[in-house]
């Protein structure tokens, strides 16, 4: 490890529909983790380490979440991966330790997802879930959370991307339409290749985002990039 690089940890999660209120209506904002991954990383994009997890506190003390799920039918190929050591079945608490390691070990102080506040609430309404409130937050204290989503304004502002999401048709609906900004329309743009498919299982998606992050950070543009300024 070269300890004049700076490095930081690109996260992800997969997530469970909510509990369902006194009316049977499942609750989207206060999805569960049931996948949980992260990356090591540099701010060119260099992996050092990867952990790939599924939550037993929800995956199997909960099953019947699991069914809820957005992509549910993946649940055969998390038994696979489970079984193979792909991922690793583990306790949210020892999920927790692990990162803190994982932090300490790197001297991180910065960890980076897509759409970085729906993971932050996922992961602190899962914690404070499975221990009752006794811990109400995920992340070590201190711990600085970027949302690539907002960094990747110094790509979709670009004539490129905006010709390249007029090609395709990565508009939003709106009554004035605006580039399209998911990681795997970003990932399409910077890898050249428009035929990739998102993976929808945390790790992977990790790896994708990742490859955002270095190519923001390779602008050399003042970028906005904290979840909380």
């Amino acid at each position: 490890m070269d300890k004049r690089k700076n490095y930081y940890i690109g996260l992800d999660t997969e997530t469970a529909n909510g509990l369902t209120d006194e009316n049977g209506k499942s609750d989207l904002s206060q999805s569960l983790v049931y996948d949980i991954g992260w990356a090591v990383t540099d701010k060119q994009g260099n992996i050092y380490e990867t952990r790939s997890y599924v939550v037993a506190d929800i995956y199997i003390d909960h099953r019947d979440l699991m069914n809820t799920c957005y992509y549910a039918e993946k649940l055969p190929q998390y038994e696979a991966d489970l079984k193979n050591g792909a991922r690793k079945l583990a306790r949210l608490s020892t999920i927790r330790k692990q990162l803190r390691a994982d932090m300490e070990k790197y001297g991180v102080t910065a960890i980076f997802a897509h759409n970085a506040s729906f993971d932050y609430r996922a992961l602190n309404n899962t914690m404070r879930y499975v221990t009752k409130s006794a811990q109400r937050y995920f992340f070590p204290y201190g711990t600085e959370i970027w949302d690539t989503l907002k960094m990747s304004k110094v790509i979709t502002s670009q004539k490129t991307y905006t010709a390249f999401c007029d090609a395709n048709g990565y508009k939003t609906k709106h009554r004035v339409p605006r580039n399209r900004a998911t990681a795997e329309i970003l990932y399409r743009y910077i890898s050249g290749n428009n035929d990739f498919i998102e993976s929808h299982t945390a790790l992977e998606d990790v790896i994708i985002e990742t490859a955002i992050f270095a190519h923001c950070l390779k602008q050399h543009k003042k970028i906005e990039k904290k979840l909380f300024p």
